[in-house]
């Protein structure tokens, strides 16, 4: 949302009464000495605070804004472009004041925290009216409720409903120098842990890709992890190392999730509970007293997913393209997700693909069953639209953050998973599926009810506005409900009531601010209320005027007051309500949490199966073998951007990296041909087509067999790190000594022009020396592609390696792209004729192509010296060019006839006695 100076407090405008007078200083208007002077109580409180919250902004409650003063409100009016004014003295200076109106907080917020700044929120925290009962001079209490950080959110304003959020801790124990993440999305309860390497480390951080790591002061400046957190920058934040405590961690886990043991929770490395009770710790420390109702840390098996290093997440474009759009990424292609849960899975399985079989499996089986049931599937996504985000609304209640709209969202995706459960009844459905049907089916149908019951159709967003709860829900909130909105109807009643049982038609029930409500009557008919012992006591003496007599009763007292007060205690009720109907949500929150992952999974396979039925993707066949053919593979990006386009078809191509079968086959790819003609495309596609295929989805392919892949290495394009001072080459030769020191047996390794940084005599050596090493080292499945033609002599040396081309064709001194992928190899680059295509000017493409001419001719044995001598300078050619006379060029009659053809004018008869014209006119010239 864009937030506006208009938004925060006009300049000049000040907070209002004693929130004013306490921004005075005590003596400032007399001209004391500016040391000499005091702050005023509430001045001391806001420092107290934020000498406490040093490296938070402070947003302190004042009436409806939250304030900000000194350099929190130069900073904050900077980052926000809200007004910045002045309020007050300290030591002798203005003291800075910017503020934000409470109803918009969650706006400047969202800002601030993109900014990388945390917040501490301070609150009043009693009544005002028992601030005064302590004396004139004391203010309000107020103190830190929560510290907003971005891994800490779970406002729905502040959170993009298709990502995760999560906070992530490192813990290590020295002794036996393990690591371990754990990570949680308090705005899910989502609650994981592993162990690491320092080898592995970074490419494990960014998989998860949190918006917070915490880690412990020692560990933040342990000389060999330090470089890993400059890489991460503003997201990595120290905190004590008593946090970490390893030996505390268990008591501090068996306090957050209230057990006597951990038994129950698994087994847990030291460096595991570590980074655990690290987490924790910190969630403890920024919600303050709130306790998000987290899941129970499950442990992710090393080995479980497939390993890609974060080069090659960022040149494979998984979840963000290298300029860190989404639109242009994988996920954006393959996402026809309809819930933000389906969105959040439909990334993590992205981002971490398996590496079991019989678990990709089940993924695949879940996907086929919606592809052969398209009624079904369609009934399930209407259904699921309907669906809100259940896990973050159920966590905004659990920490006091929640409004009814939050409880709202928890009947509504109850209503939608009743629906869903039912078109599942009677359906043999795989073994996923099957367990997701359970999950819903577990709901506690008891508390939907409630809800039902509870809940009015229309939900306002803030609670304290009441109105959420339905009517005879509570005879007693009707009932003030009445009293609030129909006093006069209920006045009027009880007049008649009155009227019948004295008598008396002129008697009237008023008001004023002395007496409240009244009966009053003429004195000549003051007898009838007066005469008897009765009456007497049934209505009570109150005031004599001139003409009249007023006069009460006890039942017109009581009315009186519950009309007083009958909108307090309406809200009073239902606020009672709120919190009866969140602590029975927070009850409920593991079943709830379980439905709504298992709606997240229907949704996730329901959409990857529009997908392969919309773009004709196929199931692959995934297994323990080697094995690595791709027939008919497509582009999943590419091919989706053609279509929109309505350009030329994707041209599909095999890739055949299994093991020698036949003598036809080898596990490397030595791929020549050239630019622009399709290479890197060839390349990556093949790269995410496997994490497709073990992620659990169809892939775009006519048929595809793929052997577990453990680690994918991809080095494809060129970039540099000046910040570390790396060139482009300095930073290929790192990311590919990455590759050749990890990759193994079940790896595939995709390469793109290794060693055209550098002299090329340097660089075909190193590219030389690279596919031999991966051919009888590493021994894994690989695509390399070259400009090195001469690199194509390898094939007749390692029996695993195949040389591949991109075919093109040449016409009139112009290359035509293919795209297609053929055995052999290219025996040349096409490098001018792509230099002409991109524009260059014709006199730099003639001269490149002389030049070409003459070293593809041998003569000059590749000496430059011995080719200055044999070819002229360019600027010698460029004056014989110039000097040359032109010939006079005589118009063609059929450029002069085609000239006056205006073609939207013709019929189609003219247009073809045109044509006939035109052949006899090319025939005369």
């Amino acid at each position: 949302m864009e937030m506006k100076a208009s938004d925060a407090r006009p300049e000049g405008q000040a907070p209002e009464g004693d929130d004013l007078k306490a921004l005075e200083l005590e003596g400032g208007a007399g001209g004391k000495d500016a040391a000499s002077v005091r702050l005023t109580p509430m001045m001391e409180q806001y420092i107290e605070i934020k000498a406490a919250n040093p490296d938070s902004l402070l947003f302190y409650r004042m009436g409806d804004f939250y304030e900000l003063f000194f350099d929190d409100a130069i900073e904050a009016s900077q980052a926000l472009g809200i007004t910045l004014t002045k309020r007050g003295k300290h030591l002798g200076e203005d003291i800075p004041m910017c503020g934000v109106p409470i109803h918009t907080a969650d706006d400047y917020l969202q800002k601030l925290i993109a900014k990388g700044y945390r917040v501490a929120v301070c609150e009043q925290v009693e009544d005002p009216a028992e601030a005064k009962k302590r004396g004139s001079k004391s203010v309000v209490r107020r103190d830190v409720i929560r510290l907003v950080t971005p891994g800490t959110l779970t406002e729905e304003k502040l959170l993009d409903p298709s990502e995760a959020n999560f906070l992530m801790s490192l813990g290590r124990t020295r002794g036996d120098n393990r690591l371990a993440l754990a990570w949680i999305d308090i705005s899910t309860g989502t609650f994981r842990v592993s162990e690491t390497m320092v080898e592995r480390l970074y490419a494990d951080i960014m998989r998860i890709d949190p918006r917070e790591l915490v880690v412990a002061d020692s560990a933040y400046h342990d000389a060999e992890l330090k470089p890993i957190f400059d890489l991460i920058g503003k997201a990595v934040t120290p905190q004590p190392a008593t946090l970490f405590d390893s030996a505390a961690a268990e008591a501090r886990i068996q306090r957050y999730f209230n057990v006597a043991t951990l038994d129950g929770f698994g087994r847990f490395s030291r460096a595991e509970l570590s980074a655990i009770a690290g987490a924790i710790a910190y969630i403890e420390k920024t919600q303050i007293s709130e306790r998000p109702p987290l899941m129970r840390p499950e442990r992710e098996e090393e080995g479980g997913t497939l390993f890609i290093d974060p080069a090659t997440r960022a040149s494979l474009e998984l979840t963000r393209t290298m300029s860190g759009n989404r639109d242009g990424s994988l996920l954006k292609a393959i996402d026809r997700t309809v819930t933000g849960g389906g969105a959040r899975l439909l990334a993590e399985r992205l981002t971490a693909p398996l590496t079991i079989p019989a678990e990709i499996g089940k993924r695949l089986d879940s996907v086929s069953w919606f592809l052969s049931e398209p009624t079904l599937r369609d009934a399930v996504r209407l259904e699921l639209k309907s669906v809100p985000d259940m896990p973050r609304a159920l966590s905004r209640l659990a920490v006091g953050r929640g409004g009814p709209r939050d409880l709202g969202a928890l009947a509504r995706g109850f209503e939608a998973a009743r629906v869903i459960a039912e078109l599942f009844e009677n359906a043999l459905l795989p073994d996923e599926l099957a367990e997701a049907r359970e999950a819903i089916a577990a709901l506690p149908l008891d508390f939907a009810c409630h809800l039902d019951r509870a809940l009015a159709d229309e939900m306002p967003l803030i609670k304290r506005d009441g109105g959420f709860v339905r009517e005879a829900y509570n005879a007693e909130l009707d009932e003030m409900r009445a009293l609030r909105d129909q006093s006069r109807r209920i006045i009027a009643g009880l007049q008649n009531d009155y009227i019948e049982e004295t008598g008396i038609k002129s008697l009237k029930i008023k008001h004023n601010n002395v007496l409240g409500y009244f009966i009053e009557v003429t004195a000549n008919h003051a007898a009838a209320m007066t005469e008897t012992d009765a009456a007497k006591a049934r209505f009570i003496h109150r005031q004599t005027m001139s003409n009249a007599m007023r006069f009460t009763t006890t039942e017109l007292a009581e009315l009186e007051s519950k009309i007083a007060n009958a909108a307090d205690r309406a809200l009073s009720i239902e606020l009672a309500i709120f919190e009866e109907l969140t602590a029975e949500a927070v009850a409920h929150a593991d079943r709830i949490r379980k439905a709504a992952g298992a709606l997240s999974v229907l949704d996730v396979s329901a959409a990857l199966a529009v997908l392969a039925d919309e773009l004709g993707y196929c199931r692959p066949v995934v297994d323990e073998s080697l094995a690595f053919n791709i027939v008919g593979g497509r582009h999943p990006v590419v091919e989706q951007a053609l279509r929109r386009q309505a350009a030329n078809p994707f041209v599909a191509n095999d890739c055949d990296l299994s093991p020698e079968r036949d003598g036809h086959h080898g596990a490397i790819w030595l791929l020549t041909g050239p630019n622009m003609g399709g290479k890197s495309t060839f390349l990556r596609q093949n790269a995410l087509i496997a994490i497709l295929a073990q992620m659990g989805s169809f892939v775009p392919a006519t048929s595809a067999h793929i052997g577990i892949v453990d680690r994918l290495f991809s080095r494809v394009g060129a970039s540099d790190d000046l910040a570390r001072g790396r060139s482009t080459f300095m930073v290929e030769m790192v990311e590919t000594a990455a590759i050749l020191n990890q990759a193994g047996e079940r790896s595939l390794v995709i390469l793109d022009e290794i060693g055209r940084g550098t002299a090329t005599f340097d660089g075909l050596s190193i590219a030389w020396a690279a596919v031999e090493y991966l051919h009888e080292k590493n021994r894994c499945r690989a695509l390399f592609a070259t400009h090195f033609h001469e690199m194509t002599a390898l094939s007749e040396k390692l029996e695993r390696l195949s040389n591949v081309t991109m075919r093109v064709k040449e016409w009139d001194n112009d290359v035509v792209f293919l795209h297609e992928v053929a055995k052999g190899a290219a025996d040349r680059s096409y490098g001018v004729q792509v230099a002409r295509l991109a524009g260059l000017p014709e006199a730099v493409v003639k001269r490149a192509r002389d030049v070409l001419q003459q070293l593809e001719a041998g003569e000059t044995s590749g000496k430059a010296d011995k080719l200055i001598d044999d070819l002229p300078l360019f600027s010698v050619v460029l004056k014989q060019e110039q000097a040359r006379p032109q010939k006079a060029v005589k118009e063609s009659e059929v450029v002069k006839t085609l000239a006056a053809v205006s073609p939207d004018d013709l019929t189609p008869r003219e247009a073809l006695d045109l044509i006939y014209r035109l052949k006899e006119l090319a025939a005369k010239e």
